[in-house]
């Protein structure tokens, strides 16, 4: 192995580690979303009563707080970022699980 090789290979040693450290536990996450019924309205590709959860990515992408609205958006519910089916809210999540589902829905809620 060459130098550049060598580090290259270290470079995506450090970002597949850091990569891990921020992976969202998608099994906690579509758990969680299925035990709050958020299923009921939502698919990860297409849209059912609300929006797709590849939707609500694409519309957060490159958003510094996009986590902190999509979770404050999931505690409050409300309607008319989508259309006018409102979302109903889910005040009895605690915050980290809040965190884990806008994380998830974020991620374009991956099953893995």
């Amino acid at each position: 192995m060459n130098m550049n090789t060598k580090s290259l290979a270290a470079l995506l040693a450090l970002l597949g580690a850091a990569a891990s450290a921020h992976a969202v536990d998608a099994v906690a996450a579509k758990a969680l979303a299925g035990k709050s019924a958020c299923l009921a309205c939502h698919a990860a590709d297409k849209k059912l009563v609300g929006p797709s959860y590849k939707e609500v990515m694409t519309k957060h992408q490159g958003q510094a707080d996009a986590v902190a609205k999509v979770a404050a958006r999931i505690k409050s519910g409300g309607s008319g970022m989508y259309g006018p089916v409102p979302m109903p809210p889910q005040p009895n999540l605690k915050d980290d699980e809040l965190k884990l589902l806008a994380e998830w829905v974020l991620a374009g809620a991956p099953d893995k």
